[in-house]
């Protein structure tokens, strides 16, 4: 346990304990907060609000229960995400997203993206200019490995919907790789000049 709030003796050992927990884990927690926010304005009110939220409740952590400490705490910063995003858009979280009539069909679900030349500062870049919609399910299901069926669950929208958006995210970031790859081959034929 990192602190007691019966003995305040402790107090001075817990905001170090609790600093030293920031200190260690916010820059990857900001990292995941970012990719849902697509701005590290909003990114950084989601990290500190969902600190808040490990930092109440961390004497419930459990890894027996919950698993990994880092799991645990991405599972509070994903959902403060989603409740952020839904709490703070002018238009509802998944405005963007259309219902789907017809099936999207499993073959879509494959990742093509391997091979890029890419940091991962750029790549960040690229998901975060994904629209709201396209983010939030890319995110959840790229990043946080959740079926189609979960997301549906989650976001109050059709498994077609979710794969949907999955599909248009996916062909998104398809077309800004081959627009940042045109620039590589040109800065390198200039360069061969």
């Amino acid at each position: 346990m990192i602190f007691s709030r019966r003995d305040t003796s402790a107090k001075k050992p817990a905001r170090d304990s609790i600093g030293a927990l920031y200190d260690k884990h916010a820059p990857w927690l900001l990292a995941v907060c970012l990719r849902y926010t697509g701005n590290r304005e909003d990114a950084e009110d989601v990290l500190h609000d969902g600190f808040m939220k490990i930092i109440r409740s961390i004497e419930t952590y459990t890894e027996k229960q919950t698993g990994s400490l880092e799991g645990w705490m991405r599972r509070i910063m994903v959902n403060t995400a989603l409740n952020y995003i839904r709490d703070h858009k002018k238009d509802p979280l998944l405005a963007t997203l259309e219902p789907v009539p017809e099936i999207v069909g499993e073959d879509d679900d494959h990742d093509d993206f391997g091979g890029w030349d890419l940091t991962k500062d750029q790549l960040m870049e690229m998901v975060c200019e994904l629209p709201a919609g396209y983010r939030t399910v890319f995110n959840l299901y790229v990043m946080e490995d959740y079926s189609h069926k979960e997301i549906s669950e989650l976001l109050g929208i059709s498994e077609n919907t979710s794969k949907s958006q999955l599909s248009k995210a996916r062909n998104f970031l398809r077309k800004r790789l081959l627009e940042y790859q045109k620039v590589i081959n040109y800065a390198k034929a200039e360069s061969n000049r």
